[in-house]
């Protein structure tokens, strides 16, 4: 059965009513600068948001996050087992400048995730410094806590959709982690890893790379602080 006019009008009013209260309810929900939300943090830094919704949100004392840093939305960011846990190291998450969190994320930390500069995640990325154990054959693996194992992912890295970060990797600067990789270990600076588990397919030389210059209608695309940090980065190694 055909809708009429006025039921076509009607429903036409009530979607926009409804896209544009969503729009609204998300840019009034997101935490920044200023907000209540924010002070709970460790420390939040000016043009960071944190997309609304999240996902589990706690132990914000010990999270701390960068200057111009976006968190996407229906992300995790959890510091500590519980969010009254009293033995959280103070700076247990930290995120760094710049950084892009994709949707739908989870960074857990008992003890020490780092992230630094520059470092961008694509979607459902999942990042731990501590998993179950498995050594009691008596008691239900869930229950079992693994040893807590530092994480740290290096500036200027990107984490493809997906992946994973197990308890215990070093990940270098500059490295690409490709889709639906498993990381766990030390990846030098400038690899290209995938795979389960992630194993270097190859590491990148200067001869490899790029000049903006070389596709200047990608440069107008580029967040400024993007091009800046890659000008950055060669006028130094110029040095």
């Amino acid at each position: 059965m055909s809708e009429s006019r006025l039921q076509q009008l009607t429903r036409r009013v009530a979607n926009e009513a409804i896209q544009r209260g969503w729009a609204a309810l998300r840019r009034t929900g997101a935490i920044a600068p200023g907000t209540r939300a924010a002070e709970r943090f460790g420390s939040f830094g000016p043009g960071s948001v944190v997309g609304f919704p999240p996902a589990t949100l706690y132990g914000e004392r010990q999270v701390h996050i960068g200057s111009e840093t976006l968190i996407g939305c229906w992300v995790t960011l959890a510091a500590g087992y519980t969010p009254d846990q009293q033995t959280v190291p103070p700076r247990a998450l930290v995120i760094g400048d710049r950084c892009v969190i994709g949707l739908r994320s989870g960074l857990i930390a008992h003890e020490s995730i780092e992230i630094d500069d520059d470092v961008w995640f694509g979607q459902d990325v999942f990042v731990t410094d501590s998993n179950h154990g498995f050594e009691d054959l008596t008691v239900p693996i869930g229950h079992q806590l693994g040893p807590h194992q530092p994480v740290v992912i290096g500036a200027g890295s990107w984490i493809g959709h997906g992946a994973v970060v197990l308890p215990g990797s070093r990940i270098g600067r500059h490295v690409v982690v490709a889709a639906g990789s498993v990381v766990r270990g030390e990846v030098p600076d400038n690899a290209i890893v995938g795979g389960v588990p992630a194993k270097v397919i190859r590491i990148v030389d200067e001869s490899d790379r790029g000049r903006p210059e070389d596709h200047p209608e990608l440069v107008a695309l580029m967040p400024q602080h993007a091009y800046a940090y890659g000008h950055q980065r060669r006028a130094a190694r110029a040095r």
